[in-house]
């Protein structure tokens, strides 16, 4: 007989502004158990040091991870020129240092050249699968690395202020994959003078933004309590732009059993993707094809 997953059946999105400090896990670990929740995970990892926009996805809404981990973000960061390090951000050691400071005009004018679609080089110290391995277990381990460059789409980068001559903080809309880090680095190059992040902030991911998050010690305070449940926001949250379709009766009975059913479209084309609702409540994700939307995703809501 199969072990019953403990907590409750808890089905939506809790929107965390994540301190520095806490990983990203032990911000889902804290919300899974304020929540009791049986299942949860997040839409894109925020190292220890970076703060902001933390989606943190319980039950069912973990089906729908994905559209916000693919969609575009936004962050504001700060880089200290006159410095590389190994890891580049303040946590890693220096490896290069220059007494070369930018000014202001000449950093707005390095910016063009990291908009648009634009070829990336991940830090050393990041995520990106080495034959299998992570390329920060290679990198701790004291193997040389020569990570790949890849296609990475800006769609903005813009100056800020400069509080001072060592530092300027930036703002980045990026699409998936993008390493704020990697372009403090190349920036830094770009400019003679080094570079490196020493503060990040996420300020909004897809359909969801650090406006409307909790932080914390909020998540202590309602641990428990329904007023926490009330703070979620439903699984379809994080459909974003995703077109919704309704069900029929007899379409959303055989939707839920993973089989096509009949939807209402008015403007869906053939094989677009979209999702499916009857009487207010998400049932599946699918391609649109000919008046049926065939499941890739089916959402159980009694599920535990």
């Amino acid at each position: 007989m199969a072990r019953r997953r403990r907590g409750r059946p808890v089905h939506g999105w809790l929107l965390i502004d994540k301190p520095a400090g806490p990983t990203s896990a032990q911000v889902v670990a804290k919300v899974r158990w304020a929540l009791d929740a049986s299942k949860a995970g997040h839409a894109g990892t925020l190292d220890p040091a970076a703060t902001g926009l933390l989606a943190v996805a319980l039950g069912e809404a973990t089906k729908t991870v994905p559209y916000v981990t693919d969609a575009d973000k936004c962050y504001r960061f700060t880089v200290r020129w006159g410095a590389r390090t190994a890891t580049d951000d303040a946590e890693g050691a220096v490896i290069a240092t220059s007494d070369a400071r930018p000014a202001p005009g000449e950093i707005a004018a390095a910016l063009a050249a990291f908009r648009g679609d634009i070829l990336q080089i991940p830090p050393d110290v990041s995520a990106v699968k080495v034959e299998g391995e992570r390329a920060y277990d290679l990198a701790r381990a004291g193997e040389t690395l020569e990570l790949a460059a890849r296609p990475l789409h800006v769609a903005r980068l813009e100056l800020v202020g400069t509080p001072d001559a060592d530092t300027a903080v930036l703002e980045m809309e990026c699409g998936k994959g993008g390493y704020v880090r990697a372009i403090a680095r190349d920036l830094g190059a770009a400019l003679g003078c080094h570079g490196h992040v020493t503060e990040l902030r996420r300020l909004w991911a897809g359909p969801f933004d650090v406006a409307d998050a909790i932080g914390l010690d909020e998540v202590d305070r309602l641990a428990r309590t329904p007023d926490l449940d009330a703070r979620l926001l439903g699984l379809e949250a994080g459909l974003g732009d995703l077109p919704c379709l309704p069900a029929t009766p007899q379409g959303a009975a055989r939707l839920r059993n993973g089989n096509p059913g009949l939807v209402l479209s008015s403007n869906v084309d053939y094989g677009d993707e979209a999702w499916a609702s009857y009487e207010g409540a998400p049932v599946a994700i699918g391609v649109y094809r000919g008046g049926e939307l065939h499941p890739t995703r089916v959402f159980r809501l009694d599920a535990d």
